[in-house]
């Protein structure tokens, strides 16, 4: 069965480290060698990657790595109980907050940006979560 693994590149490890376990209150699992650790505590394992500035993302993206705040297609989304303590706690640790909490179907949403310039969203779902959006039910099965 496949397991999903989440990898963040980082500039500088113990920096990441610094900032992943106070964010989000994660625990160091393995070292994996002297430019890698694994966080445990939000579901699945994420895995800091100690990747310099300048260097290659590789074939597939071309280009060069860069910490200043950029956009992806995928982000981490993080559901918490507590949203204005959690934006306290992660920007604190260094988190920048991108606008303000905005009200949606589906609870509150907060964007932020960790310290290498990675977006991430805080998210507290009101008692309908999701399925404010509306059924399923009708959606034809893959």
């Amino acid at each position: 069965m496949p397991r999903l693994l989440v990898n963040i590149d980082v500039p500088d490890l113990p920096q990441g480290l610094a900032f992943y376990s106070a964010a989000f209150g994660l625990k160091p699992g393995k070292r994996i060698g002297p430019h890698a650790i694994e966080l445990l505590g939000l579901g699945v394992p994420i895995y800091l990657l100690e990747r310099q500035v300048g260097s290659s993302i590789g074939p597939a993206g071309g280009g060069r790595r860069r910490y200043d705040r950029h956009w992806t297609p995928i982000h981490l989304d993080v559901a918490v109980e507590d949203l204005k303590a959690a934006i306290d706690r992660v920007t604190a640790a260094g988190a920048v907050q991108e606008g303000g909490t905005t009200i949606a179907a589906f609870g509150e949403l907060a964007m932020l940006a960790d310290p290498f310039g990675h977006g991430f969203c805080l998210i507290r779902f009101n008692e309908l979560g999701y399925d404010a959006l509306g059924s399923t039910a009708t959606l034809p099965l893959l």
